[in-house]
């Protein structure tokens, strides 16, 4: 990923198939993704079909573009790595992973709410850790205030980069920064329009910007 020491980057994760291009592509034109994360379309596997231009789109912009849980099809389609999801046991999850990728590929994880995961992960070489609020929990209050805490402890303590998935608006993404993280995650799922893809980085990047600025 790129290099996030001094600056809070963006990092985009886009559900694969219909219009999936179209959005991301949207989204690039209204701010620089250092990361993009390519998804399966709900109740699907990632077609290579679908995730192949995601990925040569992502590249040729300059980003790292990441595949969800598998690591063979990441390294099939020439992606930068792989984003692993909560694991019974992470560290044989992350080293499987790496054994697949090698040591230049990306692999970063999202622990769940588990803060000894975390540390298990970063112990092992992940590359980052991801701290979420997901939309398919009942109370998202509760997940984004658990989310915002958890990032901001690593932030505070740990070298390994941090990414803050499913932020959703400006005043998140402006917390978020000032809490030191390295990475916004925002979303990008089927149904959502071009437009709406381009408003919503645009204005999470201004908010990452300004928050840096008065920093």
């Amino acid at each position: 990923m790129p290099d996030a020491e001094t600056t809070c980057q963006l990092y985009a994760v886009i559900e694969a198939g219909d219009a999936a291009p179209e959005r991301l592509a949207a989204a690039f034109a209204a701010a620089d993704l250092a990361s993009v994360l390519i998804l399966p379309p709900a109740g699907r596997p990632l077609d290579a079909a679908a995730a192949r231009p995601l990925i040569e789109f992502a590249q040729r912009r300059g980003a790292a573009a990441l595949v969800a849980a598998d690591a063979r099809l990441a390294r099939s389609l020439g992606a930068d790595g792989v984003h692993l999801g909560s694991q019974a046991d992470p560290g044989d999850a992350y080293q499987a992973a790496r054994a697949i990728l090698g040591q230049n590929g990306i692999i970063g994880a999202d622990p769940g709410i588990s803060r000894h995961d975390a540390m298990t992960l970063a112990e092992a070489g992940v590359d980052y850790v991801a701290f979420g609020a997901p939309a398919q929990l009942k109370d998202r209050d509760k997940a984004r205030v658990r989310r915002d805490e958890l990032a901001a402890w690593w932030a505070e303590i740990f070298q390994v980069p941090c990414v803050a998935l499913d932020v959703e608006t400006a005043q998140e993404a402006e917390a978020l920064a000032g809490a030191g993280v390295d990475f916004v995650g925002l979303s990008l799922p089927a149904g959502q329009s071009a437009a709406a893809a381009r408003d919503l980085v645009a204005a999470i990047a201004a908010a990452v910007r300004l928050r840096e600025t008065a920093d």
